[in-house]
């Protein structure tokens, strides 16, 4: 079961791709990690895919990460009494709190909150920027606004509000009910979608505590404003394109998305890139060249993981579409330049750092002297792990954890391959270990060299203090 890659894949399952032997086939294809999109399925769809899941885990004996991604505070136009309008140019519209439906003059929008932070010249998008009004006077019940650019609006489309920051929670009701059933069910990761400001990764961390953990979704200019702080205090993020996409012009995105996973990079989170990777394969067989060289320069920067959403949840080819993508990473990860390209975006360690910095840092060195054939890291926490994959050794790393939940969360992470073992007493014990399972799982041959790192006591959090070289 051993990838032939380091970067990971995310692939989200829906209609398409509900079934068991969908599943076994997309996991057998590359998918690291399944998501579960909250904003569509009932309660039985998720409990029903969370069973699925662990069966298979159990199948394959190899931990597979889930990731619960919540729907967050979505804002949509309210209804129409006959069907979509039309909305031109220079044309005055009015959006207000009244729940009846709208005509080409006026409709509803369920948002005071939206209403609260406007003021007169503010921008609102509309169905995924197709359509701009500008506020020209505005109230706590409502905003008279001028058309800037026209077409067909229909009910309950998206309304994005850039360069404001609402005075809205990250987690809806709707939310909560679902947050609850995803820790109830065992989620290993939790996503929050349009987090803004670093108090909302806070309060859902209240809610969460360790039962799982968090990937924080950036998809508002508001969070790129404060990106150290909402990284720093996350367990992981996605640079979700699409809203972002939306409030921000198209050409500011791949800039922005460099800095995210380079942010990312140096502060050792987890990054995973998303949204419209594959977007064609939905209905065709084979993606865009141009598809296929995004979701290679998200590997080239370093990424962690990239991500499907509608391809594996309801297009036409999910199986398709994860073998293309898993064909694009090891291609890339093949490429010399690559190595080059990730060496040359490492991190230094500075003098002040800590001890397991200084573990790791050693340990990069001495693969690349040695050549070593893997390095097999001893976590409970999953600490030793992360700060190992941050250093994006050149050989794989074999992580050994007694702690289930940590092998299932660090199959989301860049060159981590999991194994649930059992607990470990003595160095001499954790040698014979390593040797043995990098031989089992195909990462090592008698003979070759490899690299283990560990930290003393075993089983306490954080204590990475240890390196030790054997030969298989």
């Amino acid at each position: 079961m051993r990838r032939t890659r380091n970067a990971k894949i995310v692939a989200t399952l829906g209609p398409a791709s509900s079934s068991k032997d969908t599943v076994r086939q997309l996991f057998l294809a590359g998918v690291d990690v399944f998501r579960l999109n909250f904003s569509h399925g009932s309660a039985d769809d998720h409990r029903a895919r969370f069973a699925t899941l662990r069966e298979l885990e159990q199948e394959t004996g190899r931990p597979i990460g889930i990731l619960a991604d919540l729907q967050g505070p979505k804002l949509r136009v309210g209804t129409f009494a006959n069907g979509p309008v039309m909305l031109i140019e220079g044309q005055p519209f009015r959006l207000d709190l009244d729940a009846t439906p709208g005509n080409a003059e006026r409709a509803g929008m369920p948002h005071p909150e939206i209403f609260a932070a406007l003021v007169p010249g503010a921008e609102l998008l509309l169905d995924d920027g197709r359509l701009r009004l500008v506020v020209e006077t505005c109230g706590p019940e409502f905003a008279q606004t001028r058309v800037l650019v026209g077409g067909k609006l229909s009910e309950r489309k998206g309304v994005n509000v850039p360069g404001v920051v609402l005075p809205l929670t990250a987690l809806t009701a709707k939310d909560r009910r679902d947050l609850a059933l995803a820790l109830e069910l065992g989620a290993d990761w939790i996503a929050l979608s349009f987090v803004q400001r670093p108090e909302d990764v806070l309060e859902a961390r209240e809610l969460i505590g360790n039962r799982a953990a968090i990937v924080s979704k950036l998809e508002k200019p508001s969070a790129i404003e404060r990106l150290d702080e909402i990284v720093a205090l996350s367990d992981a993020v996605m640079v979700a394109r699409g809203d972002l996409g939306v409030e921000l012009p198209a050409e500011r995105v791949p800039a922005i998305q460099k800095r995210i996973v380079r942010t990312c990079r140096r502060l050792g989170k987890p990054v995973i890139v998303a949204t419209q990777m594959l977007e064609s394969m939905v209905d065709s067989p084979v993606p865009t060249r141009a598809e296929a060289s995004d979701v290679a320069t998200a590997i080239y920067d370093g990424a962690d993981a990239v991500m499907l959403s509608a391809e594996s949840a309801s297009g036409k080819h999910p199986i398709e579409a994860v073998e293309m993508m898993n064909r694009i990473i090891e291609e890339v990860e093949s490429d010399p330049l690559y190595r080059q390209l990730i060496d040359a975006s490492h991190t230094s360690a500075r003098p002040g750092g800590d001890v397991a910095e200084a573990v790791c840092c050693a340990m990069r060195r001495a693969v690349g002297l040695l050549q070593a054939a893997a390095i097999v890291c001893y976590t409970s926490s999953g600490h030793t792990s992360l700060r190992a994959a941050r250093e994006r050794p050149e050989a794989p790393v074999l992580s050994l954890t007694p702690n289930i939940d940590t092998a299932r969360r660090l199959a989301l992470v860049w060159g981590i391959h999991s194994v649930h073992i059992h607990d470990v007493d003595d160095v001499r014990q954790m040698t014979t270990i390593a040797c043995e399972i990098a031989r089992r799982e195909g990462f090592a041959e008698v003979g070759q060299t490899i690299v283990a790192i560990a930290g003393m006591p075993f089983g306490t959090p954080g204590t990475t203090n240890l390196m030790r070289i054997a030969t298989v």
